[in-house]
């Protein structure tokens, strides 16, 4: 089981998908907690404890789960800031999207994603591939946010 103090940031702003994410990470075995937030702005205010989330206070291993297509702030351009600032460089950021363009998926590669798991239009396949990135959640390493700089 992964590293019970890890937070899960899952951007993602339909509710459908958000709901089918969380429970098939739990389904996994997941004992995370995860703060889900409905777009990219969230989820950098999150990081920077700013905004809505202002009295925030860093503690324990943060991974990011953002999908592409999100209101006010898209989740490359997340990834983009995130990966840009040496304070927040080293999050594991995972993309989680139905876009599997092949240009997309080399960008946020480029960009610094850890992994990008493309949603299955499917229901089925779509929980299947939510489970095994449960299972791969539930090995990975993840630095500690507030050993940032």
């Amino acid at each position: 089981m992964a590293d019970r103090g890890l937070v899960i940031l899952l951007a993602e702003d339909d509710e459908g998908h958000a709901y089918l994410v969380q429970q098939n990470l739990l389904d996994a075995g997941l004992a995370n907690r995860i703060v889900h937030v409905k777009d990219g702005q969230e989820a950098l205010d999150y990081v920077r404890c700013e905004g809505a989330y202002h009295e925030r206070t860093p503690n324990g291993p943060l991974l990011l789960l953002l999908d592409i297509n999100m209101p006010r702030v898209d989740g490359v351009e997340v990834l983009r800031q995130i990966k840009a600032d040496p304070k927040t460089t080293e999050f594991p950021v995972i993309m989680l999207t139905t876009t599997d363009d092949p240009r997309e998926v080399k960008r946020c590669y480029e960009l610094g994603c850890s992994s990008y798991v493309t949603k299955p239009v499917e229901y089925d396949r779509f929980v299947e591939a939510v489970r095994r990135l449960g299972l791969f959640l539930a090995i990975v390493k993840v630095p500690r946010e507030d050993d940032r700089v």
